[in-house]
């Protein structure tokens, strides 16, 4: 029985998929949910007429801002359905998504990590990598991976 789930959320479908069932197995359980969002940071960008720099604190405003209303947006739909939840937010200073997100996890002492998959393959697996991936060769408790309607 999982007392503690955690779950990485990043606004995707498939991130939300994995939430619905780490809701409907914290309902069936009783369990706590601790909604982990990190925000990476993110590269210098290019205005389109490419003589000006965007500033980086706008970009990371912007993002940082974007994570933290995603994290309460699905609080809401967590604590709606009964089910108690707490949340972290967490910015990046480098590091792979995975490990930050299992370390997180362990910190919390979470029973079960319930990560969404988005299934890429060959070339684009390579090029973007797997948080997915990262997660499993990290953590050390359970994992339940929800993967992506093809």
């Amino acid at each position: 029985m999982y007392k503690r789930i955690a779950i990485a959320i990043d606004g995707s479908k498939t991130s939300d998929m994995a939430l619905d069932e780490a809701i409907k197995l914290s309902g069936e359980m009783g369990s706590t949910l601790l909604l982990l969002h990190v925000c990476e940071e993110f590269p210098i960008m290019w205005q389109p007429d490419g003589m000006n720099v965007l500033a980086e604190q706008d970009i990371m405003k912007v993002i940082t801002d974007a994570g933290k209303v995603l994290l309460e947006k699905c609080r809401e739909r967590v604590s709606n359905q009964g089910v108690a939840v707490e949340t972290k937010f967490i910015e990046s200073a480098g590091g792979r998504l995975g490990g930050i997100i299992s370390e997180e996890s362990l910190k919390w002492n979470a029973d079960l990590l319930v990560v969404g998959t988005h299934g890429r393959r060959g070339f684009e697996h390579l090029l973007m990598g797997s948080v997915a991936e990262g997660v499993i060769r990290s953590a050390t408790m359970p994992v339940l991976l929800i993967r992506a309607k093809n």
